[in-house]
């Protein structure tokens, strides 16, 4: 092997560990137009840069969720400052969203740190909006049971 190829496999690891186990690597682009989910509009769409990954039910969802507003050939609109939502999409569990769910994006990306699931359950998604963009909705995930002192609460 050569050692561009070692690399490329390093860093094609390293991408996929960033997002999940299963996620796709980089971000998910929907390619229809109109203000549905999955849509956008002539200008744009978001995408979630990283995805949701399994959780402990009561912990914040690490690594942050991050959602980012792209354009027609899936380069960041970096202009875009305005609100990003999320919300729980499917909630196959009756949990509650918590934490920040409304962020002003910087640079074309808004970054969710502190997103808490109260109960366990899978095949949890979440729903990203924002004015002029449409939806999208995340790859689902699974919050596990509470562990140590989260559980007691």
């Amino acid at each position: 092997m050569r050692a561009g190829t070692v690399m490329l496999m390093a860093a094609l690891c390293a991408a996929s560990a960033c997002t999940g186990p299963g996620a796709p690597i980089g971000p998910s682009i929907p390619r229809e137009a109109g203000g549905n989910a999955g849509g956008g509009t002539a200008g744009g769409v978001l995408a979630f840069l990283v995805q949701p990954s399994d959780v402990a039910a009561g912990s914040p969802i690490n690594p942050e969720v991050m959602v980012e507003a792209l354009d027609t050939l899936g380069n960041v609109l970096t202009a875009l400052s305005g609100t990003v939502r999320v919300a729980l999409g499917s909630n196959p569990s009756g949990g509650a969203l918590s934490g920040t769910v409304s962020v002003a994006a910087a640079s074309g990306v808004a970054f969710f740190d502190t997103l808490v699931i109260s109960k366990a359950g899978g095949g949890y998604t979440l729903v990203a909006s924002a004015p002029g963009f449409g939806s999208i909705v995340s790859a689902p995930f699974r919050v596990f049971g509470a562990i140590g002192a989260a559980a007691t609460r």
